[in-house]
């Protein structure tokens, strides 16, 4: 609904107490954070204690914030919750039970239940305003309404219905009065077009018509100006908000707004906020700080259309803050703004995608806001790159006409270069900050890395040499290994400055294949670069025949004899990988040539040993050899390159 104001001594100490803290501590940002309130009907906030308080009548609640948004506390069990009321003391909370056809008193200290008021069955109260000590509640729907109140000043408090006079309301009315304003009560009626405006006498106790006036109708919200004689009405779809002094109704002003406003509330220094539908989200929340007459501060705190029923909207006590509410049910956001006054600065910064180092570039951008900044509005620019990563300050550049900017820089280094803008804002602008990044050429250092493609014996120590060519001031090199297979990971081997010949070396055991790499990070200067070798180990194979019983030469071959029905076993010792096989050759010697006898592959035992029993010829003269091989992939795996052992030979005899 909308903000009471403290009687004036009370006011004016919370004012002076709040502007020292905030003369004496640091301006905070503003606070956005999900609070769980499904549905607003009204929000009124407490200077006292510095609580919002709002109505969630589709939960039967009352949820109970500090100023930043987080919950206090919740009120519950209040069915069809509506209006609220704070007293002028800030002392009780008052709030209108449309479904329990009552008024329920709270403790604001305690936030425990004090007083309950009963208007009667069926007439389901959902509107409240306190003046001149009455609490005055608009109660019905659109066949039976009235105006109706509770007098607190009486020592057993007494309810009255039937209070409209001269007027046939369509639905219970909107309720506004103000301290500053006694004798005054204002009622609207939102339930049909042309609907009149009444401004009430209420100095008897008994309220008269004193001035009424039909205006557009199907109000959306209202609120009293700081000195209670004007009120400013949201209607729908006429896209501006309207005041109306009470003592005639007649209108003194509007303030413009692109879409129908929907809440409104009214700061104490008579500061107009609204929030707005924003159908095409180019900005939901509108403050007039300057007056009707000058353009609004523009604020889009959501993206999504903003509530379009009850009172989600209000100022702070002091006229510092404003908080409001966007959103519904999951998505319902609480947002407190801490210097809506201030016009919102939209910086933006443009730099060319790429440039050439130590070579002129241009950045442009704009400065833009709804109350236009001036031409050499100080900005401030600085550099981020390699030699600068904290940034360098390029010092203060001018605001052009027309709200644009450029300046020239010359990058001394390559690669990422980013340009921060900075627009440190002003007593009427929020500061604003925008940056954008170029890609500066860098040169292409020489790198080069030995022992490509060659293949070595298994467990050979190999020394692996990087050599990296000119650069500007980085001279470090990494050397990773990454060898075969998904049991090992690529791994630094080493990290080091290049010595004067620009190398820098390792040694690695080749137990593997791997793939070697030579990586060099960049500088101001030269490019980062990487170079791959890729080198590869054999596997260590032995082989062994048993169960002969000499062993001589036939030429210059030595030979293992077997008895002719003597079973050959072969034996192969083999590097061992997970279900690795090695490949078992036989070949027969015939009239002076060796003919392949079959070939077949098997499974080494985790200790790397494969046992082949290759039987017996059963006749002497019989000369064979066998070996063993790792095959790459075909032996099960691909970590080592393809081996073969050496020949084993044997003959048969008597």
């Amino acid at each position: 609904m909308r903000m009471r104001t403290l009687p004036a001594a009370t006011a004016l100490a919370v004012l002076f107490s709040s502007a020292a803290v905030l003369t004496a501590a640091p301006a905070s940002a503003d606070t956005t954070r999900p609070v769980a309130v499904a549905q607003a009907d009204d929000t009124v906030v407490d200077g006292v204690h510095q609580r919002l308080y709002f109505s969630d009548r589709s939960q039967n609640k009352i949820v109970v914030t500090d100023y930043t948004g987080k919950v206090v506390a919740t009120l519950t069990g209040l069915p069809q919750v509506r209006d609220l009321e704070l007293s002028p003391d800030s002392g009780t909370l008052y709030a209108a039970l449309h479904g329990a056809d009552k008024i329920v008193a709270f403790d604001t200290t305690t936030l425990t239940p004090t007083a309950e008021y009963p208007t009667g069955d069926g007439t389901i109260p959902s509107r409240l305003a306190y003046a001149d000590g009455k609490l005055w509640f608009g109660y019905g729907d659109q066949w039976d309404s009235g105006l109706g109140a509770v007098d607190l000043t009486a020592e057993t408090p007494t309810v009255t219905l039937d209070l409209a006079a001269g007027h046939d309301w369509s639905g219970p009315p909107m309720l506004y009065a103000d301290a500053d304003n006694p004798g005054t009560l204002l009622a609207l009626d939102d339930h049909i077009s042309s609907a009149p405006i009444v401004v009430y006498d209420i100095s008897s106790g008994t309220p008269v018509i004193r001035v009424s006036a039909k205006k557009s109708g199907f109000y959306n919200d209202a609120a009293l100006t700081p000195d209670g004689r004007s009120v400013v009405v949201a209607g729908p779809g006429n896209r501006a908000l309207t005041e109306y002094r009470l003592s005639d109704l007649e209108q003194v002003r509007t303030y413009p707004v692109p879409d129908e406003p929907v809440t409104v509330s009214v700061a104490p220094d008579g500061t107009v906020a609204a929030t707005l539908l924003d159908t095409e989200d180019l900005g939901d929340t509108y403050v007039f700080s300057r007056g009707a007459g000058q353009p609004a501060s523009v604020r889009n705190l959501s993206p999504n259309w903003m509530p379009s029923f009850g009172h989600s909207m209000n100022w702070s006590a002091d006229g510092g803050k404003l908080f409001v509410l966007s959103g519904s049910y999951e998505s319902t956001k609480f947002h407190a703004v801490d210097e809506p006054r201030k016009y919102v600065s939209t910086l933006k910064a443009d730099a060319p995608a790429t440039a050439t180092r130590a070579k002129p570039l241009t950045v442009k951008g704009s400065l833009t806001s709804a109350l236009a900044l001036p031409a050499g509005t100080p900005l401030a620019v600085t550099r981020t790159d390699i030699e600068s990563p904290k940034g360098k300050s390029l010092g203060t550049k001018s605001l052009g006409t027309g709200g644009k900017f450029s300046f020239t820089d010359t990058p001394p280094a390559g690669g990422k270069v980013t340009y921060k803008v900075t627009y440190a804002g002003d007593a009427t602008h929020t500061p604003a900050t925008a940056s954008d990044s170029v890609t500066v050429s860098r040169a292409t250092p020489a790198l080069t890395l030995n022992n490509n493609g060659k293949v070595y014996d298994y467990g050979k120590d190999v020394a692996f040499t990087a050599h990296l060519g000119t650069t500007y001031k980085n001279r470090a090199v990494e050397i990773w290994a990454d060898p075969f297979g998904s049991d090992k990971p690529n791994k630094l081997v080493k990290t080091g400055t290049v010595n004067s010949k620009g190398n820098l070396s390792v040694t690695l055991d080749m137990t593997r294949d791997a793939t070697v790499t030579a990586v060099f990070k960049g500088d101001a200067r030269y490019a980062p670069r990487s170079v791959k070798s890729t080198a590869y180990a054999k596997v260590r194979v032995s082989t062994a025949l048993s169960k002969h019983y000499k062993t001589g030469k036939i030429g210059s071959t030595t030979y293992h004899y077997f008895r002719k029905n003597t079973d050959v076993i072969f034996t192969t010792t083999m590097s061992y990988y997970k279900d690795r096989k090695q490949r078992l050759e036989l070949q027969v010697y015939y009239q002076g040539k060796w003919y392949a006898s079959g070939t077949e592959y098997f499974k080494l035992g985790t200790n790397g040993k494969s046992a082949v029993n290759l039987g017996h010829a059963g006749e002497s003269g019989i000369r064979a050899r066998v070996r063993s091989s790792y095959i790459n992939s075909s032996s099960g795996d691909t970590v080592n390159s393809t081996t073969h052992g050496a020949w084993k030979y044997f003959i048969f005899t008597n």
